[in-house]
């Protein structure tokens, strides 16, 4: 198998693990904030079905919540099932989305009580408190943190091949299996290298951009 073919199939993979990632960062990053004002709630019913849904996810492998999402409700007899494509991008924003949550809970709590309490002074509304004057200290704060997740994404989308979702790993595993050579799964680590590099880039500017807020 040549060096062009494997770059194509190989592409076609790493295609998927784009979408995969792509997805799941655009509906996980939102979503992780409205989990974060559920487990910041003052109504402690939702506080505590928020914090112990958010546990659940944190503390069970993203690899058995894929398996579950999936084979799940053929299991259990219901009247639909998510196809492989739907349950992988299901588990990794349900996953991804808590793991967020946490992250968004501990900027804003990092932010002084203070700085709450001179907005109202000034006549403020919270909502005006939160999105005008807290929210981009509370973005500046967690992007090291944020940026360390949105990495182990990039790689965890590689768990999508255990219910044969056929991303980039996965694509590999295919060429070695028919053509019995080992030397693509060090291409695939070039993909992953180059791409990595490449978020962290972007994070590093990100940073460096909001360098204004550091105090």
């Amino acid at each position: 198998m040549s060096f062009l073919e494997v770059t194509k199939s190989l592409s076609q993979g790493f295609g998927v693990t784009l979408l995969i990632f792509g997805i799941t960062l655009a509906v996980s990053i939102p979503l992780g904030l409205v989990i974060t004002f559920g487990s910041m709630s003052k109504i402690p019913p939702i506080k505590w079905l928020t914090k112990f849904f958010v546990w659940i996810i944190r503390g069970t492998p993203l690899m058995l919540q894929i398996v579950l999402i999936f084979y799940g409700p053929g299991l259990m007899h219901w009247n639909f099932q998510f196809n492989r494509m739907t349950a992988v991008l299901v588990a990794f924003i349900i996953n991804y989305s808590c793991y967020f949550s946490e992250i968004y809970r501990g900027g804003i709590e990092s932010i002084p009580k203070g700085q709450y309490e001179a907005g109202q002074v000034l006549g403020m509304t919270k909502s005006q408190i939160f999105f005008k004057v807290v929210l981009f200290q509370v973005i500046k704060r967690i992007v090291p943190p944020m940026g360390n997740e949105i990495i182990t994404l990039v790689k965890d989308t590689s768990l999508a091949r255990v219910i044969t979702v056929t991303e980039l790993v996965k694509a590999a595993e295919n060429i070695i299996a028919v053509k019995g050579i080992i030397w693509p799964l060090f291409y695939v680590g070039a993909f992953y290298l180059i791409f990595t590099a490449l978020i962290t880039f972007l994070l590093h500017l990100a940073e460096k951009k909001m360098n204004y807020y550091s105090n």
